[in-house]
């Protein structure tokens, strides 16, 4: 045995327990997508009165799944936050994905103004005067 060997096994644990970690979780998600993306093509298949494939839906799972998590739509709707100046994505974000697909959109749009229906009527907060500056300010 020489040294490199006992230093390169070393050095190199920690980075692989992180990766498998994040396999795991990837994985995890992956499932739980899947089992979502399942339930509610069987929801809409018994709506309409017809039964759902589950291979093709297990397919279509993945490829949203690829789509959304691991490829485009992440990295998208970051780039749209981050140029609108905000650490946080929002639902215009999300709208702004999907400006390749009008019907979408007009979906997403429409989705987006039920909740904001649905929601709690909230205004905008107004910035409160400081104790400081009202001690400030002679009476």
């Amino acid at each position: 045995m020489d040294g490199g060997d006992v230093d390169g096994g070393v050095g190199g644990g920690g980075g692989i327990e992180k990766d498998e970690e994040a396999e795991e979780r990837t994985e995890l998600l992956r499932d739980r997508f899947r089992l979502s993306v399942i339930s509610i093509a069987n929801a809409e298949a018994k709506k309409l009165d017809m039964e759902a494939s589950e291979p093709v839906v297990a397919c279509v799972a993945d490829l949203a799944f690829k789509y959304t998590g691991e490829e485009q739509l992440a990295r998208d709707v970051e780039l749209f936050a981050q140029h609108a100046g905000r650490k946080s994505v929002n639902m215009e974000d999300i709208i702004l994905s999907a400006h390749r697909n009008k019907h979408l959109t007009g979906l997403l749009r429409s989705f987006s103004q039920e909740l904001k229906g649905k929601g709690p009527q909230t205004e905008r907060k107004r910035k409160k005067s400081s104790k400081k500056e009202d001690k400030a300010i002679p009476s």
